[in-house]
């Protein structure tokens, strides 16, 4: 299933990812699969910390980034960072959202992301303004928490899946 619907949309060579989020789980695990239902990535919620904290890792467990929510701050904020420390890209929510969300992307080392469409309903793209670095679907599956993720040719699939998991999380933070 997943497989047909994206062989439709394979031209271009975008990268394409499930991401599900596990129904039961201690503090908050997702694992992301490739087009070939290859489980390539984990993101590991760690349960008792004062602030949230999502570990991302490769599939043999090896840390990527790490994405951690910015408590004093005057909107919710939640940064990724390198293994190093360094900040990656911070993922923030506007203030005034009179019809929508609206969330902004500041990438450390590009081009500024927005982010477009619903996100509670996993249906919007994160571009640049001109260009698509990636567009996030849950009409390409039938099965209930799954939704699809399609990454732009040239873009860092660890970040922009770090993004859309900052996304989902900021956006249902009752899960």
């Amino acid at each position: 299933m997943f497989r047909d619907r994206l062989r439709e949309r394979r031209e271009g060579g975008a990268d394409h990812y499930r991401m599900r989020q596990k129904l039961v789980s201690i503090g908050d695990d997702y694992w992301i699969e490739n087009d070939r239902g290859e489980r390539v990535y984990k993101v590991d919620g760690k349960a008792l910390r004062l602030r949230q904290t999502l570990i991302f890792e490769d599939a043999r467990g090896a840390e990527l980034v790490k994405i951690q929510e910015r408590m004093l701050h005057v909107r919710d904020t939640m940064e990724i960072e390198d293994r190093a420390g360094n900040r990656v890209a911070t993922v923030k929510k506007a203030l005034i959202t009179p019809l929508r969300d609206r969330w902004t992307v500041k990438v450390a080392d590009g081009p500024d992301l927005e982010v477009k469409g619903n996100i509670l309903d996993h249906e919007y793209t994160i571009g640049d303004g001109r260009d698509k670095a990636a567009e996030v679907s849950k009409k390409w599956f039938r099965v209930a928490d799954t939704y699809g993720v399609e990454v732009a040719p040239g873009q860092d699939p660890v970040v922009i899946l770090a993004v859309t998991v900052v996304l989902d999380t900021m956006a249902h933070p009752e899960r």
